[in-house]
């Protein structure tokens, strides 16, 4: 009897849960129930083709998605279907599918804080301190990730040696039978090893950080200060409300990632340094999804290769 879509994702799942971190393997299992299976468990296997996976990122497009989800979503659909192929539920087929890009829409979709914005950004969190706040100003001074600063310890913020400690990421996973409220959060190693990084910390947040390292528990999370971590999602609600009081346009959290970047760049730091405080494997990396120059230094990159002709 012929294995249909759906048998052939449960062994693939049973077989991935061995090698990957909950974290990813909770991804790809809510990837598959909300989208995959309904897509194609009514589909016979006899007629599952590169046209069909085509078919499923147009459906995916077409809700809205975002192009990130899009890819990550075929990339799990393409390791099913080859696990099928070798399985022999449905014959081995091309799978050179590329996913459409959206006119206009930049391929790392994440925006980036002007210069203006960010200074106004921080003058509010330092002129109203609170626990987030300080959470928000770590990120945006120091490149850390929404799950890195929610996985934050006060033993993690080394004040003598002017480094925040990297060592942590706090992540939501959603359990197998994909249940709105059925979730925990899991507090494990940061996203790869390049990852677990120690980052220095600038002056005018060691003036913060001081005197409030001297009274909080070593065991209290920064951004909670409690014993438990706050929940990621609960920190980007807070930044879209804080946001809006001050003014500024609504940018994806990830936003502060990549402004910190951006001022680096324009500061003139160099690529590998700033590839390592953002915990990257290679510069490239980097260069793709964190640079953003501006018209201004087109600008003074035009003029200095003019200057150099002589023009």
């Amino acid at each position: 009897m012929a294995l249909s879509f759906r048998e052939v994702g449960e062994q693939w799942k049973a077989d991935k849960r061995r090698w990957v971190k909950p974290s990813s393997y909770a991804t790809y299992v809510n990837h598959i129930n909300a989208h995959i299976y309904p897509f194609f468990e009514d589909i016979p296997s006899e007629e599952l083709s590169e046209q069909t996976v085509l078919d499923f990122i147009i459906y995916l497009t077409d809700k809205g998605l975002r192009e990130r989800s899009v890819r990550d979503m075929t990339m799990v659909l393409k390791m099913i279907l080859r696990h099928g192929a070798k399985m022999g539920a449905w014959p081995n087929f091309d799978l050179g599918v590329r996913i459409p890009r959206r006119a206009g829409v930049p391929e790392n979709g994440v925006a980036v804080l002007s210069q203006q914005e960010q200074k106004s950004l921080l003058k509010y969190l330092s002129d109203n301190f609170s626990f987030r706040n300080l959470g928000l100003q770590l990120c945006l001074l120091t490149g850390l990730r929404i799950g890195e600063v929610c996985g934050l310890q006060w033993r993690d913020l080394d004040v003598a040696a002017g480094v925040v400690h990297v060592r942590k990421t706090v992540q939501r996973i959603w359990l197998e039978d994909g249940s709105e409220h059925e979730y925990f959060l899991h507090v494990g190693p940061p996203k790869t090893f390049t990852s677990m990084r120690d980052i220095p910390i600038c002056r005018e947040l060691m003036r913060l950080l001081r005197p409030l390292r001297k009274v909080m528990s070593d065991d209290y999370f920064v951004v909670s200060n409690k014993p438990a971590p706050l929940e990621p999602r609960y920190l980007r609600d807070y930044f879209r409300k804080t946001l809006a009081r001050v003014g500024i346009p609504p940018v994806r959290f990830h936003a502060l990632r990549h402004s910190f970047a951006t001022r680096c760049i324009e500061s003139r730091c160099d690529y590998k340094t700033v590839s390592a405080i953002l915990g990257h494997s290679s510069i490239s990396t980097t260069l793709d999804l964190y640079v953003h120059p501006g018209y201004r230094e087109m600008k003074q990159a035009i003029d200095r290769m003019s200057r150099s002709l002589g023009v």
